[in-house]
């Protein structure tokens, strides 16, 4: 299934619940001319309310876990939600911090997940159009 099978537009929420960063430079690289997402539809928002996936970056920590639920609540259905990165996936090296409430998974349901540390911008762009691939089996519709 490839990117050109979508109706409209894919548009992503980014949100970072404790990363180190490297994760979310690889996402804003994935936005620059060289990899150019936008040519195939994938679009970021501003807003989750306007999302139709989310991508999420580091572990979550005690004071992100009610805002990623709130971000997840608001993120209308069908949704995707794709965990860019080895800590957003595992706690990574932060799997013992005092801080640290565990991977996205144990907070919001997960659609699927990007490893690396930091994963390139080609495997995020992977994962996004995995995790949409998903949906479409999931509610039977194209996007």
């Amino acid at each position: 299934m490839g990117l050109g099978s979508f109706k409209r537009a894919l548009w992503v929420f980014h949100i970072a619940t404790g990363s180190c960063n490297g994760c979310d430079i690889e996402i804003v690289a994935a936005l620059t001319p060289r990899y150019d997402v936008e040519r195939f539809g994938i679009k970021l928002v501003g807003t989750p309310r306007h999302a139709d996936v989310l991508l999420v970056t580091g572990p979550v920590t005690r004071p992100m876990a009610e805002r990623l639920k709130r971000v997840y609540e608001q993120t209308p259905d069908p949704k995707a939600v794709v965990v860019v990165g080895g800590c957003g996936s595992t706690s990574g090296v932060f799997y013992d911090s005092y801080n640290v409430v565990g991977p996205v998974d144990k907070i919001v349901p997960v659609t699927a997940y990007v490893p690396g540390c930091p994963p390139r911008p080609e495997a995020i762009i992977h994962g996004v159009v995995t995790a949409v691939a998903k949906l479409e089996e999931l509610t039977g519709e194209k996007r």
